[in-house]
């Protein structure tokens, strides 16, 4: 038995995508399907079929995210409560800078499928395997982006094996690190504008963000809406 080569296992699947290909990769949200050119990430889209209004999630860590989202002191302040106090996984999306050096470096047809309205959807803090891919993105200034490994509305993967076959046969890389760490949500991140503070979508810990500002900032964040899976996996587990 050998402990996973997480830095190993980060360096392929990075060499991959700077040469254009696609990589399925372990984050704590579950498995993510990613990509460093406009071509993997059109490839990433039709396979999943997913709809013409959903954009792509850029990977990055927290210097990334300083870098780049343009955010008021509220905006960071519950940005480092939330990642750096209480290590929690966020879809962070905030007002980019758009002349920083590693959006520069997108193509316009990948840019245009990540960004709306200036904003740029970013994954923070998803687990080592996470960190050390974001760490040589940013070092190499090349934009990863991409989204869950699932084909659109199947429900987030966290196991490899559970990945549907159209989805595993895009990449050129498979990176299996088994059962993902917030499987148990069923969900993949929370969505939280950082600017509006909408919930664009909820996910893995909202119920821990939600505590966080709510106690911190004084914010009050809506629930999920009845039916929603998070809703059903909390009654499950307190059955």
């Amino acid at each position: 038995m050998t402990r996973p080569d997480i830095v190993k296992d980060a360096q392929k699947a990075f060499e991959v995508m700077k040469l254009g290909g696609i990589a399925i990769m372990p984050m704590d949200v579950g498995y993510s399907a990613i990509g460093g050119s406009a071509a993997a990430l059109k490839t990433i889209f039709q396979a999943k079929k997913r709809g013409p209004s959903k954009l792509n999630a850029m990977l990055g860590d927290m210097q990334l995210h300083r870098d780049v989202h343009k955010l008021d002191q509220r905006g960071r302040e519950i940005a480092d409560a939330l990642i750096m106090d209480y290590d929690l996984p966020l879809g962070a999306i905030a007002p980019a800078h758009l002349d920083h050096p590693i959006i520069q470096n997108m193509e316009d047809a990948a840019l245009a499928g990540s960004s709306k309205s200036g904003t740029i959807l970013m994954l923070l803090n998803a687990g080592n395997f996470h960190a050390e891919i974001c760490r040589l993105s940013r070092e190499t200034a090349l934009p990863l982006f991409g989204s869950s490994a699932n084909a659109s509305l199947s429900g987030t993967k966290f196991r490899v094996k559970d990945i549907e076959p159209e989805i595993i046969d895009i990449a050129d890389l498979v990176v299996d690190h088994g059962l993902r760490k917030y499987h148990l949500y069923e969900a993949s991140s929370t969505l939280l504008n950082l600017q509006t503070l909408e919930v664009v979508r909820y996910g893995s810990c909202f119920e821990l963000i939600a505590d966080v500002l709510h106690r911190h900032f004084k914010i009050d964040l809506p629930p999920p809406p009845s039916g929603h899976i998070l809703n059903l996996v909390k009654h499950r587990l307190c059955d």
